[in-house]
């Protein structure tokens, strides 16, 4: 018999869910979508089904409608991923500064090709459509963080500073 693992807010992370869903006029509290899907995938890594149906229940809508708006943005993670989630945008003007380069790159010195996970669940190697910084392309976002002008041998301390613990904040 499979087993069902049980999704669910802590208090002090309801809390912060109310007061999300209380920024919105009453009624309208799907709006409230983005900001509790990324507290759920900040909570559990990721936004697996149960995490989605148990943000449509917190929200009072229907399943389908959070599966729509997680599946659309890159920015949510629909399956497990590394400490480090490089997402590399490939869109024209990122294209054109060499990104496709960077990609397979970061594929070749990672073992991984876009969407998948290295073996021992550092890092994670996706794609994006514009992350918005075309004056610093190539680019790719680092958790919050956006990396410009890649070069390998920027990928290549970005990928040093990230095995060895190392902020990557700059």
């Amino acid at each position: 018999m499979e087993q069902k693992i049980m999704i669910q807010f802590s208090q002090e992370q309801l809390e912060k869910v109310n007061q999300i869903i209380a920024r919105y006029p009453e009624g309208k509290q799907k709006s409230a979508l983005l900001p509790v899907l990324h507290l759920a995938q900040e909570v559990f890594g990721w936004l697996s089904t149960e995490t989605m149906d148990y943000v449509a229940a917190l929200l009072q809508i229907e399943p389908i409608e959070v599966y729509e708006v997680a599946t659309f943005y890159t920015m949510y993670n629909l399956k497990p991923v590394g400490k480090y989630v490089f997402e590399v945008c490939q869109t024209g003007p990122c294209m054109i500064q060499g990104s496709d380069d960077i990609i397979a790159y970061i594929g070749e010195r990672l073992n991984i090709k876009p969407g998948e996970t290295t073996e021992d669940g550092l890092f994670t190697l996706k794609v994006a459509e514009c992350l918005g910084a075309c004056g610093y392309a190539p680019m790719m976002q680092v958790g919050k963080f956006y990396k410009e002008h890649l070069t390998k041998e920027k990928v290549d301390a970005i990928i040093a500073e990230c095995r060895n613990n190392v902020s990557v904040n700059n």
